[in-house]
């Protein structure tokens, strides 16, 4: 058993002003806070015009030289002993993904891209090729989804599948469905799940988008241990109790031997 203060960043970032919406989110960050997770696109705003756009704010996130933001949330998670999950637009090569970072205080990194690109996402970024992994952080197992992912319960179970214990989850939410589904997401794996959201509309192409807020922490059973309103900036925070058990639901029920996969069906044929 293990006890962490974990907190979901909401922010209102302003589109483009890369260092001010890292002042933001970082000064957002609680004291002594053991995990935050700030939302997709944090550092830039959602709505690129192009994806020549998008390229000009993408940094490298897995090599030896990143850029200018993944550097200062080092800087901060080394500082503070705060490990650090944030959204933002990744190069690599010639490919552009919509990708989440994990930051540890001694400096080490790991990286998911988004797999389940969403509306005009498709013609910005590359589908993620990475898989759902998972990794070691703050004493527990993580992984991460952005965004739609949500809509997919795939993404969670196989997360959950891989050990994962909490599911960090940075978006860019419109939709208004995706944090009560999170409840059932929690449930039927028994993980802990931080959706960290932003809030406010971008208006860049002639569609605006109104982004949901309503950040949240949802324990293994579906309880929120804490949330935010639809349109403040903020942290919701909450001490959570990783319990790193088997996944027993009822005394006689375990969620993963359980299964009939003898009757499940994984193709549309």
């Amino acid at each position: 058993m293990k006890k962490l203060q974990i907190a979901a960043i909401q922010t209102h970032p302003e589109f483009g002003a890369v260092q001010a919406n890292i002042d933001t989110a970082l000064g957002l960050i609680p004291v002594g806070c053991d995990l935050a997770v700030i939302p997709e696109l944090f550092n830039t705003g959602y709505q690129f015009t192009s994806k020549e756009e998008a390229l000009g704010f993408a940094e490298n996130l897995t090599g030896d030289d990143p850029g200018p933001t993944c550097t200062r949330l080092t800087r901060f998670a080394g500082d503070t002993g705060t490990t650090v999950v944030a959204g933002l637009a990744e190069v690599c090569g010639d490919k552009l993904f919509n990708s989440a970072v994990l930051i540890r205080p001694d400096g080490s990194r790991d990286v998911y891209r988004k797999v389940h690109l969403f509306l005009d996402e498709k013609s910005i970024f590359t589908p993620g090729d990475l898989g759902f992994p998972v990794f070691q952080a703050c004493g527990t197992t993580i992984g991460m989804m952005i965004c739609f992912d949500w809509i997919f319960p795939e993404a969670a179970r196989s997360l959950a599948l891989a050990g994962a214990e909490v599911i960090c989850h940075p978006s860019n939410l419109l939709l208004p469905w995706c944090q009560d589904a999170m409840i059932t997401r929690c449930q039927e794996n028994m993980v802990v799940a931080v959706t960290s959201n932003r809030v406010g509309t971008e208006n860049r192409t002639g569609k605006p988008l109104t982004f949901s807020g309503r950040s949240q922490i949802v324990s293994p059973m579906g309880e929120r241990l804490s949330t935010l309103d639809k349109d403040a900036t903020g942290a919701a925070s909450a001490t959570v109790t990783i319990l790193e058990k088997d996944k027993l639901f009822t005394p006689r029920n375990n969620l993963w031997s359980d299964r009939r996969l003898d009757m499940y069906r994984n193709s549309t044929d």
